[in-house]
């Protein structure tokens, strides 16, 4: 689907491992934008996507290089504001007449200070309040001359065209990433910029609602479209806004693999099938998985088995619906992003989770991916534009291969049961608590150990339980929930108390990285 309704903001990407942040701040703004990398970025492309405004990323590389990426000489004629960002600075300086050094005194990393010269720009309204502004800086070369018509507004130690403009032509550089949170006042930047450029602000998830509703039904036409449920925030969205565009021509498999949280199962089911009334196929496959599981502990073996039968029995269920032509996924667009590799070829991997496999080319379905162009939050929000509950749709994420992967080392129905439980009680406490909405991630596993213990006077020997609370922006990093005392001694006491078979809790302090945030 092409948003070519909405006004439209072009971010040529040369492979900053942030340019999705720069997606990311100005969607929060209401501004539609995509991210393509350089090379694709082609003067017939530019004709076609027509944006609004340009944005140069950061990247690796270093532009005095010969053979180092560079924009389309045309980005520069269009008449429209371009904005280079560190590597996106650099590059628009050589393009268009200055000059870029490395060498000794011309890197910096870290955390920087910009000090503003006495020139005002409309860029820089509301910054410099204190006279400086705190960025988050990166790079190893720096400007040295700027391009004919530019002037400097904000220096650094080491970069002394930290912020250039040639207002005239509404061409804007820096060298640092307001995109991070480490620059506190960048995204006040963003939205200068997009205020310069003239957008209206017209990206919202209840016109992208309209516009998608609309789009499935053009594309799918009177067709029969499966979807694979998972009871996952992206696959019932996905579900929901299907079935308010196409009605009975929907139907969803729910593979039931046995590894979800306590009564999950059940929900999903009452929700899709009674509150929704959509046709829902319970693939209660359970005994099947838990048996090809059984006595395996190596995490990887895990996995595979899981994927495969997964697949196995979604193809199976698919095959009895008649006339199936569609096969729908909630393929988010970091998933497509990460799908095209900064060298414009096929990534090394695709999260497994969200492409239910090679289906499409084994069943011979079209694909239909309504959520395609959305980030996480904007699936949230787009939930709540669809009528999901906002308990539904706050929920953590859960992975694919579900509890799996929470229960370290052979898998057997004693400790999933304990593992259900402990978790739900956990859950519980968090809840209580007014904590769930804080904490990005949290879940229990259990222990591949079994501890002594005192129980009633009695000697007992039971599984240890490992509790886990995460905050993060995306789950690329992520750093442990910081509980009090008081909640954490109530919390394992409820464990200890209310489940069979746990006689020792322990907390995760690990942060992601070293660690990961699931244990497998």
């Amino acid at each position: 689907m092409t948003s070519t309704s909405h006004d439209r903001l072009l971010i040529i990407d040369f492979g900053s491992q942030v340019t999705q942040l720069i997606a990311r701040r100005l969607r929060e703004l209401s501004v539609y934008c995509e991210i393509h990398p350089y090379q694709n970025v082609t003067d017939a492309f530019l004709a076609e996507f027509a944006p609004k405004a340009v944005i140069l990323s950061g990247g690796p590389d270093s532009v005095t290089r010969e053979g180092s990426p560079r924009a389309p000489q045309s980005v520069f004629e269009m008449g429209v504001p371009v904005l280079g960002i560190c590597y996106g600075q650099q590059t628009m300086m050589e393009q268009l007449g200055g000059k870029v050094v490395s060498g000794h005194g011309t890197a910096e990393f870290g955390r920087a200070f910009v000090t503003p010269n006495a020139h005002k720009l409309d860029l820089l309204n509301g910054w410099f309040g204190n006279d400086k502004e705190q960025v988050w800086m990166s790079h190893g070369d720096h400007v040295s001359q700027i391009a004919p018509g530019f002037e400097v507004y904000g220096t650094s130690p080491n970069a002394p065209y930290a912020i250039t403009a040639d207002a005239s032509r509404h061409f804007y550089a820096v060298q640092f990433h307001p995109e991070v949170h480490h620059t506190p006042n960048g995204a006040k930047l963003y939205e200068n910029f997009v205020k310069i450029a003239g957008f209206s602000g017209d990206w919202t998830m209840a016109g992208y609602k309209d516009q998608a509703i609309a789009a499935i039904r053009e594309q799918v036409g009177d067709k029969q479209v499966i979807c694979g449920l998972s009871g996952g925030v992206d696959s019932s969205v996905t579900a929901v806004l299907l079935h308010e565009a196409i009605g009975e021509q929907l139907t969803c498999v729910f593979v039931d693999h046995g590894l979800l949280r306590l009564n999950e199962a059940d929900e999903v089911v009452k929700m899709f099938r009674d509150n929704y009334k959509i046709k829902l196929i319970h693939a209660d496959e359970a005994e099947l998985f838990l048996g090809e599981l059984d006595g395996v502990s190596d995490p990887e073996t895990k996995r595979k088995i899981i994927g495969k039968l997964f697949i196995d029995v979604f193809q199976k269920y698919a095959n009895g619906i008649e006339g199936a032509e569609f096969l729908a996924q909630g393929t988010l667009y970091p998933d497509v992003i990460e799908s095209v590799s900064f060298s414009g070829g096929p990534s090394v991997t695709i999260k497994s989770h969200h492409n239910v496999g090679g289906l499409p080319e084994k069943m011979g379905l079209k694909l239909v991916e309504p959520l395609r162009e959305l980030f996480k939050d904007e699936v949230r929000a787009l939930g709540l534009e669809l009528g999901l509950p906002a308990s539904f749709i706050g929920r953590h994420p859960f992975p694919g291969p579900g509890l799996a992967i929470r229960c370290p080392g052979e898998i057997t129905r004693e400790k999933l049961a304990i593992l259900q439980q402990a978790d739900a009680v956990y859950i519980d406490q968090i809840r209580k608590h007014g904590l769930y909405d804080e904490i990005w991630q949290a879940f229990a596993a259990i222990l591949p150990m079994k501890t002594v213990g005192v129980m009633g006077d009695g000697r007992t020997y039971d599984y240890a339980v490992a509790i886990r609370a995460v905050t993060s922006v995306d789950g690329m990093t992520a750093d442990t929930y910081p509980f009090t005392h008081e909640f954490m001694g109530e919390t394992m006491t409820r464990i200890i108390n209310e489940v069979k078979g746990v006689n020792r809790v322990f907390y995760d302090l690990t942060s992601k990285p070293p660690g990961t945030i699931e244990l497998e």
